[in-house]
């Protein structure tokens, strides 16, 4: 995302309101007898607008979570500062400073060629300053994020109040899904077979699986995209292909190959995988599962999925294929907060 900022060279400004908050039960307006609350508003935006409602809820939490891991991050610089009779500037200056290492000529030529189409024809020479600061910079982020997480884990306790947004998207004991049901953990993912974007995040979900076990249930929910004309009969080729226990392999065989998903290319994949040809042909031909799609389809609509891919960690929104880094924290902190309601009721 950062390279992205760098190589446009955009700046973004962003303007905020220093109205107060406003609680779920405060009144809004009152017309005759009749006083509408601000629940009432909420309610009635995500019915009419889910995916509006969910962006703007998930923005609020953003800047909110943002501004306390700021907030915190100075006070534990300043209170760590304080113990070497330093400011917290000093400090984080000399500690950052032992962190990084000055960045190399090879570092640059690598960047430089690996986004070659982004320099808009400027040569190397002209380009590594830039690409030496940024690269610089990115360190000297790295650096100080790893600062501020050992400061965490050495104290004082840091105990986050606040909680993300979470929807709820109901299951059902037919959905696709990988992992214990009593997992910790439960991401919920809402995908279109034809869709490049979700290809590229099947990666990110089977290191996922790979990291944590039994501690994280995957479940894959149909969600198809109008543009993709072949999405409606690969989504039920997969459900054909589960009432015969392979609805897995379809799946990676169809995302392995997004440029066959024709009825007669999915039947061929289908065989070659040892799926009972007859019954999945007769499945597919009669389009026994596509009332199942599209509620599927409704069901994510209605939580507020306006693209693919989208995830539900715990209820905890998720969009687009997103790298691992930024949803292993989503997941460590749910484990953390299951560790922590163990540790309550065992307490008690």
């Amino acid at each position: 995302m950062r390279n992205a900022f760098f190589l446009t060279v955009l700046v973004s400004l962003f303007a905020c309101s220093a109205a107060p908050a406003q609680q779920a039960t405060d009144p809004a307006a009152r017309v005759g007898n009749r006083t509408i609350t601000t629940k009432e508003l909420d309610d009635r935006w995500r019915a009419d607008d889910p995916a509006s409602q969910a962006e703007a809820t998930q923005k609020l939490y953003d800047g909110r979570r943002a501004a306390l891991d700021a907030i915190i991050a100075e006070q534990l610089l300043a209170e760590a500062g304080k113990k070497k009779g330093m400011t917290a500037a000093a400090y984080e200056l000399e500690e950052v400073g032992k962190r990084i290492k000055p960045v190399g000529d090879s570092e640059v030529v690598a960047f430089y060629q690996a986004n070659i189409n982004q320099m808009q024809g400027r040569s190397l020479e002209v380009m590594s300053p830039a690409i030496n600061r940024f690269l610089t910079d990115q360190q000297r982020d790295t650096a100080r994020n790893a600062l501020i997480a050992e400061l965490r884990k050495a104290g004082p306790e840091v105990r986050v109040l606040i909680d993300a947004p979470r929807r709820e998207v109901e299951l059902e004991s037919s959905d696709p899904s990988l992992g214990r049901a009593s997992a910790p953990v439960t991401l919920i993912e809402f995908s279109d077979f034809q869709c490049p974007f979700c290809q590229r995040v099947e990666p990110t979900l089977k290191r996922l699986r790979d990291t944590y076990g039994d501690k994280l249930r995957i479940v894959f929910r149909q969600f198809l995209l109008s543009f993709h004309q072949q999405a409606q009969k690969a989504a039920e080729a997969s459900l054909c292909a589960g009432d015969q226990g392979k609805f897995w392999e379809l799946h990676d065989a169809m995302f392995a190959d997004q440029q066959a998903l024709g009825v007669d290319q999915l039947k061929t994949k289908a065989a070659g995988l040892g799926i009972n040809a007859e019954q999945f042909n007769q499945c597919l031909d009669s389009g026994k599962h596509a009332a199942t799609v599209q509620a599927d389809l409704k069901a994510g609509s209605e939580a507020g999925v306006s693209g693919t891919p989208a995830m539900f960690i715990n209820g905890r929104f998720v969009n687009g294929a997103v790298p691992l880094e930024q949803v292993t924290p989503i997941i460590d902190d749910e484990l953390r907060r299951a560790g922590q309601k163990t540790a309550a009721k065992s307490g008690m």
